[in-house]
């Protein structure tokens, strides 16, 4: 009969090598493995690369941790995107952009970061009833932003996961942020009570009930160029 000890070790190990891959494939250059092809193909290419990363890392981690989770989509997401403004990206003032649209251009804004990470870590396994987008006040520079926010638990201080920094921090120690309010699919939350609904219904979120229908469309990527 196996012994239970050097079983659970062998998972563990296996685990560890799964999330070391996990940050290894989302480390690499976007198009790194299309490099030797001609200049004419590399932007549809490398596009074509940051998917297929993004589709790896979400079909490929069911033995990690909610923490292993958190770190490899924040850093896949932070990697693969550049900031531009909607207008640069889409040509339009204000866009939410699906995970597919963003990773194919390879730019969005706050938004569309957080909204590319709420979505995978949903692919991944994670509740939504723990995920919130976030939006907060960025206090240096005055200016509205988006950050996604994870809850270990209902009463828990989030964890914020930002285009701005690569670390993962409670919100209580981001204190460049002012907290507004949050949302998901299940409502909107006042940004200072996690469990607390506001009256308002979701779909007084225009946005957001665009973004899902292009979800579930089945054809929710705008042409690359």
């Amino acid at each position: 009969m196996p012994n239970p000890t050097a079983l659970s070790r062998r998972a563990h190990a296996l685990r560890r090598r799964l999330f070391a891959w996990a940050l290894c494939l989302v480390s690499m250059p976007a198009g790194a493995d299309v490099a030797a092809l001609n200049a004419n193909q590399l932007p549809i290419n490398a596009a074509q690369a940051r998917l297929n990363n993004w589709q790896q890392l979400t079909d490929n981690a069911a033995s990690l941790s909610s923490v292993e989770k958190l770190r490899a989509v924040n850093q896949l997401i932070n990697n693969s995107l550049s900031y531009v403004s909607d207008q640069q990206a889409w040509g339009q003032a204000e866009y939410w952009a699906t995970p597919t649209e963003a990773l194919l251009r390879g730019q969005g804004d706050c938004e569309d970061f957080a909204i590319a990470k709420y979505f995978s870590l949903l692919k991944m396994g994670i509740n939504e009833a723990q995920l919130r987008l976030m939006h907060v006040k960025a206090l240096s520079s005055n200016s509205p932003h988006m950050v996604l926010a994870y809850y270990p638990s209902p009463q828990s201080e989030p964890l914020l996961l930002d285009n701005l920094t690569s670390r993962i921090l409670p919100a209580n120690r981001r204190k460049d942020l002012l907290a507004v309010y949050a949302f998901n699919a299940e409502g909107i939350y006042l940004a200072k009570a996690p469990t607390q609904k506001i009256a308002q219904p979701i779909s007084m979120l225009s946005r957001w009930i665009s973004l899902n229908a292009r979800m579930h469309s089945g054809d929710n990527a705008q042409p690359l160029l």
